[in-house]
């Protein structure tokens, strides 16, 4: 079903991002929200969203928030998130640079390791 392997599906279900389907002749019948859903969970994960993150997208707000209230609301804190994971990102690529140029001959002589470091 959209490309999404049956698998992927039921566990979808088992978390809770999909409603568990109706049955016809022992066999499962999705309408066409399910599809729609499929779709919001594979966007939501291409932006970083964990399923934790994106059942809470999909139920955590009340009923009348609209997908704009509900994607802002998680996408300011996401933006918060990546912004800390690239500075932390920056501060590591600037500190293998330095290490890469480094000629200490002994660790007690390596200006590296005398530097203090912040959290």
């Amino acid at each position: 079903m959209a490309g999404v392997q049956t698998s992927t599906i039921r566990y979808y279900e088992r978390q809770g991002l999909l409603p568990v389907p109706e049955r016809t002749s022992g066999r499962r019948r999705y309408g066409p929200q399910v599809l729609q859903l499929l779709r919001v969970i594979e966007v939501s994960k291409d932006a970083g969203f964990t399923l934790r993150e994106i059942e809470r997208l999909l139920h955590g707000f009340r009923p009348r928030a609209t997908p704009s209230e509900r994607w802002r609301t998680m996408a300011e804190g996401k933006l918060r998130e990546l912004d800390a994971l690239i500075a932390r990102a920056e501060r590591m690529r600037a500190l293998l640079e330095r290490g890469v140029e480094c000629g200490c001959l002994t660790l007690a002589d390596c200006e590296l390791l005398r530097e203090e470091r912040s959290p």
